[in-house]
C-alpha cells in the first residue's frame, strides 16, 4: 500500500474506488503530475472515472495537506505528494520536469534576521532551476 493510502486510512478518510485510484496515481517519488495527467492514467485502472470527480479527489487531498499543489512559471498546476517530507524542486526551464531535491542546510537559517523585517518565518520554499539532461 502506497505512503499516500496509508496516511489516507490513517486519517479515517473514506476511500472509495474513485479516490483510491487517483491516490494510487499520484504514489511514488518524485511524482508532479497535473491534473488531466492525473485523470488520464486514472481511467487507465478505472474506465469510469470523471474528470471532475479527479479534481475534485484532488482538491480535497490538497485541502487535507496530503498533497501540495505545485506552480511553475505560469505552467499547468501539478500535485505532489511528498506533503510530509520536507524538499525542494528542481525544475527544468525546457520541458518542466520537477524532481525533488534535499540540499543539505537550513534555507530559513539562511535569512539574516536584518532581512526578515521583523516576520516570523514560518516556512521557505526554494526552487532550483536549469535544465534536464533530455533538453541539454
Amino acid at each position: 500500500m502506497s505512503d499516500l493510502l496509508v496516511r489516507l486510512r490513517g486519517r479515517g478518510w473514506r476511500l472509495t474506488a474513485q479516490r483510491r485510484v487517483v491516490a494510487e496515481v499520484l504514489d511514488g517519488d518524485h511524482v508532479h503530475l497535473t491534473a488531466d495527467e492525473v485523470h488520464a492514467r486514472a481511467v487507465e485502472r478505472l474506465p469510469e472515472i470523471s474528470r471532475a470527480t479527479v479534481y475534485n479527489t484532488l482538491g480535497e487531498l490538497v485541502g487535507l495537506g496530503e498533497v501540495m499543489e505545485v506552480a511553475t512559471d505560469g505552467r499547468a498546476r501539478r500535485y505532489d505528494p511528498n506533503a510530509h517530507r520536507p524538499h525542494q524542486h528542481l525544475v527544468c526551464s525546457g520541458c518542466g520536469t520537477i524532481r525533488d531535491v534535499h540540499p543539505a542546510g537550513d534555507p530559513l537559517g539562511d535569512l539574516p534576521a536584518e532581512q526578515r523585517f521583523g516576520f516570523a518565518v514560518a516556512t521557505v520554499e526554494v526552487t532550483y532551476r536549469g535544465i534536464c539532461p533530455d533538453c541539454a
